[in-house]
């Protein structure tokens, strides 16, 4: 029934939606712990609880894991920790303003890779959300303060293949989430990444030896919300929805987090961020309204022919 898959992709947008609200709060919480951990040491902490509650929330259904289930679990999982693990260390090269912006690029680098890897081309509509998409995402990060891209360093170019990473998971998901459990594909996912987390971790860094009360909520919030109940519902809600339109609305997740840094953490919010969320929720918007909207006109079209 037409109604039936039309309500099941509302709800899957809806919950991409949620999920870029949880990542968008989290940018605080991971700044407030990274005052104390490491980057690998954070990632490690946070990947490996989840783990760790997804596997004794999911034990049941892994119980029935094949070997596709553990190769397609894997190779996502790889995916995600080379996101995280070029971005991180492009962020010592890079500022976050340009790093913000550059990793943004995976909602007009997704589309493409979806056309080469599917052949099928997603459509115009798509191409010109992810534009404007992109736009808004510069005039919300580019702040000053040396935030521009008239110079491409080392840093820039970790965390433009982070941007290619992050496409690849979300294009993954989508291709393996429809055949098999998307929670299994999630847990899979996570402990991969905890792993390659902790090895760069034990490798590269050392334990810290303070560690403030807050930095414990923080990692809590995104073992909680940003990892487990996020991975679990974005492998989910990837089964009704495709990955260009999943890539635009996970991009709200700098909308969230620069109001939350305004909220939480006292931040300016300028005009030119403001037209930049504006911008992204244009894009949004032409996402989730604009195919019903080019079925309209065709309609007039055809009469107005006739």
């Amino acid at each position: 029934m037409p109604w039936l898959n039309r309500y099941k992709v509302l709800i899957a947008d809806g919950a991409l939606v949620l999920i870029a609200l949880f990542w968008g709060v989290g940018f605080v919480a991971m700044k407030d712990a990274l005052v104390s951990f490491s980057p690998f040491w954070l990632l490690a902490l946070r990947f490996t609880a989840s783990f760790i509650l997804m596997a004794i929330i999911f034990k049941k259904r892994l119980r029935k894991l094949t070997a596709a289930n553990l190769k397609a679990g894997l190779l996502i999982g790889v995916f995600l920790f080379l996101g995280f693990a070029t971005q991180t260390i492009g962020l010592t090269f890079t500022s976050p303003g340009k790093q913000a912006f550059i990793t943004a690029t995976y909602v007009v680098i997704v589309p493409f890779l979806s056309w080469g890897l599917k052949k099928i081309f997603p459509g115009y509509l798509s191409f010109v959300a992810s534009l404007i998409c992109l736009a808004g995402m510069a005039l919300l990060t580019l702040q000053g303060n040396g935030d521009t891209l008239s110079t491409f360093n080392k840093g820039d170019l970790l965390t433009f293949a982070c941007a290619i990473f992050f496409a690849c998971h979300i294009l993954a998901i989508e291709m393996f989430a429809s055949k098999m459990d998307p929670l299994v594909l999630a847990t899979l996912q996570i402990g991969t990444t905890a792993l390659l987390s902790f090895a760069c971790a034990l490798l590269f860094e050392e334990w810290p030896g303070s560690i403030a009360s807050s930095a414990w909520w923080s990692i809590a919030f995104t073992v909680l919300f940003c990892t487990v109940f996020a991975l679990s519902i974005q492998n989910a809600a990837q089964k009704f929805t495709p990955s260009t339109h999943a890539a635009i609305l996970l991009s709200l997740e700098s909308v969230f987090g620069a109001l939350s840094s305004v909220l939480l953490l006292g931040e300016i919010f300028t005009i030119p961020m403001v037209l930049g969320c504006l911008l992204i929720l244009i894009a949004v918007l032409l996402t989730e309204i604009g195919p019903t909207l080019l079925g309209k006109l065709q309609i007039i079209k055809t009469i107005f022919y006739l």
